[in-house]
């Protein structure tokens, strides 16, 4: 089951005059909603979080807020995605795309709604590993700015996931980061001694 964020009012609301006016954004849109045939619908609002790495060797991965990501439905199936960003003046539109990443989260919904336990979900993006992950966040509801995963929390890489993680198959996050965080690991100094 699905708990979802309530997306900020000016997210959804920059999503909704760009899909209204598409003189108002600088980007043309996407292929798919330029041959969409009927009303398109901004949906499943999902928190956008960024694992970074930047930062002093040894210290754990951070994991930020970075936007809200909607998919523009049209009929019976995500087309596209709308990402928002946080500027100085709020959340304001960032961009339209469309892609694998778009199916792929319908598809990861779909597969947690059937799920015993209630789940927030999100998405958790490791731009250095072009990995995308759905967050099931299983704590207390929350605005979708929790930055911490929780112990019970699954994380479910989104077709295409870099090789050797299964897409689509929810991992523990006691399992998952581990293997993150080592293929983020810089690799050892050429003649430094080998890890014990």
């Amino acid at each position: 089951m699905l708990r979802p964020s309530s997306a900020p009012a000016p997210a959804l609301r920059s999503v909704l005059a760009a899909l209204g006016s598409p003189t108002a954004v600088r980007e043309p849109r996407t292929p798919a909603l330029r041959a969409a045939q009927g009303p398109l619908s901004p949906e499943h609002a999902l928190p956008v979080h960024v694992l970074d790495v930047a930062g002093a060797p040894g210290l754990a991965p951070r994991i930020r807020l970075a936007g809200w990501r909607f998919l523009i439905r049209s009929g019976d199936r995500a087309i596209a995605a709308a990402d928002t960003m946080l500027t100085p003046d709020g959340w304001a539109f960032s961009h339209f795309f469309e892609g694998p990443y778009v199916s792929s989260t319908e598809r990861a919904l779909l597969q947690a709604e059937a799920l015993p336990v209630t789940y927030e979900p999100r998405l958790l993006s490791v731009p250095e590993l072009y990995m995308l992950t759905l967050w099931l966040h299983s704590g207390p509801e929350t605005d979708g700015a929790a930055d911490t995963p929780a112990a019970a929390d699954l994380m479910v890489p989104l077709a295409p996931a870099p090789p050797g993680i299964a897409a689509h198959r929810p991992y523990q996050v006691s399992d998952l980061l581990p293997v993150i965080s080592t293929r983020l690991a810089p690799p050892p100094l050429l003649g430094s001694p080998a890890p014990a």
